[in-house]
């Protein structure tokens, strides 16, 4: 019996990784003006270019329970183990969603076999979690060994980000009124990070520029002595300063560095121009 990888679209892994590696993506849902759309058919260059005009910043919600019914029962049914990794359960009831749907699939199928994962973040520091867990799949690994690898990778990751500007944190009540005046001012670059499962101030510096150089900065830190599992650059419709950094990384690591765009859910509330890096070490 195989073991397949389910996560949700926060995730943001590029189709073709979930394609080659037959990771199932559950949707989380955006809504716009009372309008609701599942994030995953969203078109990103249209949507930032709208997202300005919004009163108000849009909404999410988690994936809609026959959605999150359908993609476990298709996997249960065809003979497989699942191993469900999802977005911070401080962020979304998604996680908590998914729960329910494996206890509801218990009660049908006794022989089911669901794990269900709190990835404790978001966006590709979640996506590499998925990934290395459906490599390990494919590779004959158990359930419970996977279980181990996404703890550690968990363990030994991180998330990096820079937006462009505070409006969309403010907007979306994430800071207060006087931080977001300030940031704006003085032109102060937070670098905000995911920490037990919360977005926090990981430090503050005073350009943008400075602000990548510090991501930098941070990952070789975190890289000494160690090796390189895998590092993704995160942009929200900047993808010329998310090539570019992806290429400064490339050049100082020899490595390969994956560019992904931030879709809706998370990107609604940080706002385009942003930048940043996802990665772990093993």
């Amino acid at each position: 019996m195989t073991v397949k990888i389910l996560t949700d679209s926060t995730s943001y892994i590029p189709a073709s990784i979930c394609e080659e590696l037959d990771i199932t993506v559950v949707s989380l849902n955006v809504i716009i003006n009372h309008d609701s759309k599942r994030e995953v058919d969203i078109d990103l260059a249209d949507f930032y270019q709208q997202l300005p005009t919004y009163p108000t910043i849009p909404t999410s919600s988690q994936p809609s329970p026959e959605e999150m019914l359908a993609a476990f029962e298709k996997l249960t049914n065809d003979g497989h183990e699942v191993l469900g990794i999802f977005l911070s359960s401080k962020m979304s009831g998604t996680y908590s969603s998914a729960h329910l749907v494996k206890d509801l699939i218990l009660e049908q199928n006794q022989d089911a076999v669901i794990e269900i994962f709190d990835s404790q973040t978001n966006c590709m520091q979640m996506g590499l979690m998925a990934i290395e867990a459906a490599k390990a799949a494919k590779q004959g690994a158990s359930l419970n060994e996977l279980l181990t690898l996404v703890q550690t990778i968990r363990d030994n990751s991180r998330f990096l980000f820079t937006p462009e500007t505070l409006d969309y944190l403010k907007k979306g009540g994430r800071i207060g009124n006087a931080s977001a005046l300030l940031g704006n001012i003085l032109q102060i670059k937070p670098i905000l990070t995911v920490e037990q499962g919360e977005t926090t101030v990981f430090t503050k510096v005073r350009t943008k520029k400075k602000a990548i150089l510090k991501l930098i900065e941070k990952l070789k830190e975190d890289l000494e002595g160690r090796e390189l599992g895998g590092v993704v650059v995160h942009h929200i419709n900047c993808a010329a300063e998310g090539q570019k950094l992806a290429q400064q990384i490339e050049d100082e690591l020899q490595t390969t560095v994956i560019i992904q765009s931030i879709g809706p859910v998370i990107g609604c509330h940080v706002g385009p121009g942003s930048i940043g890096i996802a990665y772990f070490v093993k």
